[in-house]
């Protein structure tokens, strides 16, 4: 629990298809995935970055998916939905998220249109440095 009484999302440090870790810097909160984000996942996922976004304190957020192998409707809901979210917390800055270019990840996100939304980067310090 942090200092502000919220606590971290319930559940396992990791499942059968999605892992997440937290990694949090003086100027930002690292959300890293690993594994696959759709139907089954997405909740947790969701609990996670609501988390994220009430740790930032003046931080950026950032989704790191250069291990995510699967992101299915659901996930590029929750994109959209933290990114809205995000623009909401005080000293907002846009939703930072990290793609491996050779994994499925960023062709979703262009087809939708999320890369217009989200900030794209393809190495988690190229993100922190922002």
């Amino acid at each position: 629990m942090t200092g502000d009484g919220v606590s971290p999302p319930p559940g396992p440090a990791q499942e059968q298809l999605l892992t997440l870790a937290v990694d949090e810097h003086d100027d930002a909160v690292v959300l890293t995935l690993t594994g696959e984000v759709d139907g089954l996942t997405a909740a947790r996922l969701r609990g996670a970055v609501t988390w994220a976004l009430a740790e930032l304190g003046g931080r950026v957020l950032v989704v790191d998916l250069t291990a995510v192998g699967f992101l299915g409707a659901p996930g590029l809901r929750l994109l959209f939905d933290t990114a809205a979210l995000a623009a909401m917390v005080p000293g907002y800055r846009t939703l930072r998220v990290v793609v491996d270019r050779n994994r499925p990840v960023p062709g979703p996100l262009e087809i939708t249109g999320l890369d217009k939304v989200l900030a794209l980067y393809h190495a988690v310090s190229d993100a922190l440095a922002g």
